[in-house]
């Protein structure tokens, strides 16, 4: 880990909202990975022991090679440069307050059993700080695109997991209903383990859900971990550490040159920027690097929307120069990825049962039978590794959940269902946002009316 340039009080801080990310993690491992685990714990074919070893290895893997797309769209929800430049114990205050009501609500839908989502939890702490800052300091806020984005991903991937749930039930009935393989449609046995084959199917979907939950849940804790550090110590990470302010005037420069006249609507956005990078060079001005972050950003952003206008091979030319802008300020140390990983593992081996026997026992009027189970993991799997393959969060637990539902309900019928338990889960998923962002700006503002 690196030298925070901190000392005293302000260390301690940091250390302790450090923590708070890696207690949140670690509380995301045994909430949310829980679901991964439920059908090789419940159906007897891994002992307990063995299943959250192994679920835990494969979401430090997920974390670890699952890149910092999901993680960047976390941190883009919340005015990071604006929050930069507030003073110490404001950004103390806003992390704070975020960790609090995201650590809490966690903790409490896990004591009831409940498969509450760790993605809504979080997302909802960010935009209750978001809001109050907005209303505390104006400026922007909330990043409602990404905001709205996200949003949509998170409602859209439970209907999803479900209806494909459904679909992937009667493919299987029609290929799979005759002779020793109708087996896979039992309900699990006391005592009993199932047969290898159903043990190979159901270790292969277990495997599938943890590492995709890691490479999507893990990035929502690198994103954390991220605005912690930007708000506590910018100058250190506003831009990455190969930044330098002549390799960035001259990656400005070969683009001003292949866009030629064409890029004469950005040309005087160039000019600002390399103003401003030759002012930060001869001053090393803390607020000239926080604001080049922003505008470093925002040209990679407006370049975007410049397509239509340049020709494939001059846009051919460029996308190797704004590859490097955006590497300075797209980044996160390779140690906030392994910290979050150990966490997020760690927290998978603890913690589960409660969870199992509810995705187990009682989301249906019977036990789950080996299809079902196999069915909801695969579809989770293919539904979270699509999300972070977009750079999106999605519900580990509510994707599997409504897959679970899904399958159920394409054996039997609605009727198949136990509605109290589905309730529950239903009012968790309707109930965690608003209570979040409440919480989490109800924290805000009594620290910020306290401390600052």
């Amino acid at each position: 880990m690196p030298e925070f340039g901190l000392e005293g009080m302000a260390l301690f801080l940091l250390i302790v909202c450090i923590a708070s990310v890696c207690i949140f993690e670690f509380i995301n491992g045994f909430h949310d990975t829980a679901n991964a685990v439920a059908t090789v714990i419940y159906t007897g074919t891994l002992k307990p022991q063995w299943a959250v070893v192994w679920s835990g290895l494969w979401n430090f893997l997920g974390v670890y090679v699952g890149g910092i797309g999901v993680a960047l769209g976390i941190m883009k929800l919340l005015p990071l440069t604006d929050m930069m430049l507030q003073s110490f114990n404001e950004n103390v205050c806003i992390v704070m307050a975020l960790m609090l009501a995201a650590i809490l609500w966690n903790l409490g839908t896990w004591y009831f059993g409940i498969p509450c989502s760790s993605s809504h939890t979080m997302i909802g702490s960010l935009l209750g700080v978001g809001l109050v800052f907005y209303f505390l300091h104006g400026g922007s806020g909330v990043n409602w695109d990404k905001a709205k984005d996200i949003g949509l991903s998170l409602l859209v991937s439970p209907l999803f997991g479900f209806t494909a749930a459904i679909g992937l039930m009667f493919v299987l009935r029609q290929v799979l209903n005759k002779g020793y393989r109708a087996h896979i449609f039992n309900e699990p046995e006391p005592g009993h383990r199932p047969p290898l084959w159903i043990r190979a199917i159901l270790v292969t979907t277990c495997t599938l859900v943890s590492f995709f939950h890691g490479s999507n849940d893990g990035q929502k804790g690198v994103g954390l971990m991220m605005i912690v550090l930007l708000t506590f110590v910018p100058m250190k990470f506003a831009l990455a550490p190969q930044f330098t302010p002549d390799d960035c005037i001259q990656t400005l420069v070969n683009i001003e040159n292949a866009l030629g006249k064409s890029g004469a609507e950005v040309a005087p956005i160039i000019a600002e920027l390399k103003a401003d990078l030759q002012h930060y060079k001869e001053t090393a001005d803390a607020k000239i690097k926080y604001t080049l972050r922003r505008d470093l950003q925002r040209f990679v952003k407006k370049m975007g929307t410049l397509h239509a206008e340049i020709d494939s091979k001059t846009q051919k030319s460029i996308d190797g120069e704004l590859k490097k802008l955006k590497s300075y300020t797209d980044f996160a140390p390779t140690w906030v990825i392994m910290v979050i990983a150990l966490c997020l593992g760690l927290g998978t081996m603890v913690g589960w049962k409660r969870i199992v026997i509810t995705i187990g026992e009682k989301i249906g009027k019977r036990h789950m039978t080996y299809a079902e189970g196999a069915t909801a993991e695969l579809i989770a799997a293919s539904t979270i590794g699509l999300s972070t393959g977009l750079g999106l969060p999605v519900s580990t637990t509510h994707v599997l959940s409504s897959g679970v539902a899904g399958s159920m309900v394409a054996t039997k019928g609605v009727k198949n269902l136990q509605s109290a338990t589905v309730i529950n889960i239903a009012l968790a998923w309707v109930l965690t946002l608003p209570v979040t962002i409440l919480l989490a700006g109800g924290f805000y503002w009594i620290f910020q009316k306290l401390f600052v």
